[in-house]
């Protein structure tokens, strides 16, 4: 592991560098619409950037762009070029550079989202590259996600269950959806979300405002969800 936890965690005169945000989860949860709709409710208060992570493709970083969330130059694509989590986890050397290249360019800036290319449910950002991290999934993929478990649901800093608004249409029950994810992070918060519910985009850009005061004080401590599930590559 290169020797990113040795960086300095401040700048610009001793300012705290950016929040960096982790946004992981499967494909097709949704992670850049919540990309999407945090930058729409922050970016008028904050200084933001964005990275994307895809295996073979920008995609995710041109639907941003296209959406006109945050100037064009502030999102930046890392192709990966392998499974997902690798350059989350494993080698976060490709990512670490385009974050602190945004942060050279556009900097001092307050938070950097970070989304991971779609992967599984043990998919986890390196401290060494998230100060915290969020979890996707979506009531789409099954009610009985969050029974699966996987450090990305049980210790993700934020667990997000997505696309409330489909539930009626896949007969899924949402209150028991979230109580599963409850009894699964023993304590930690679970958020039930849809972008076509402005209550819960409001109640997951203030978790965010309240991490970056944590983070600006001093007072967050990254920690790992753990690492993934052993695993081989074909």
């Amino acid at each position: 592991m290169p020797d990113h936890e040795n960086r300095p965690h401040t700048h610009h005169a001793g300012r705290p560098r950016a929040l960096r945000l982790g946004v992981a989860g499967p494909v097709g949860t949704g992670k850049s619409s919540i990309l999407a709709a945090l930058c729409r409710a922050l970016a008028p208060e904050l200084s933001m950037a964005v990275v994307t992570n895809d295996i073979y493709t920008d995609e995710d970083a041109r639907f941003l762009r296209s959406a006109g969330v945050l100037p064009t130059e502030r999102i930046r694509a890392v192709e990966t070029g392998a499974c997902p989590h690798t350059a989350i986890r494993d080698d976060v050397t490709a990512n670490l550079d385009a974050v602190e290249d945004l942060e050279e360019a556009y900097g001092p800036l307050d938070l950097v989202l970070v989304e991971s290319g779609g992967d599984n449910l043990t998919a986890t950002f390196s401290p060494a590259l998230a100060d915290a991290q969020l979890f996707c999934i979506d009531v789409a993929g099954g009610g009985d996600v969050a029974r699966k478990g996987g450090p990305g649901i049980t210790g993700a800093d934020l667990l997000i269950v997505n696309k409330t608004d489909l539930a009626p249409h896949v007969e899924v029950d949402v209150a028991a959806m979230v109580a599963d994810a409850e009894a699964a992070r023993d304590g930690l918060p679970v958020l039930a979300l849809s972008r076509k519910d402005p209550a819960s985009v409001a109640e997951l850009a203030d978790w965010v405002r309240a991490l970056l005061v944590r983070h600006r004080a001093g007072a967050h401590v990254p920690t790992d969800p753990g690492p993934m599930a052993p695993h081989r590559h074909a």
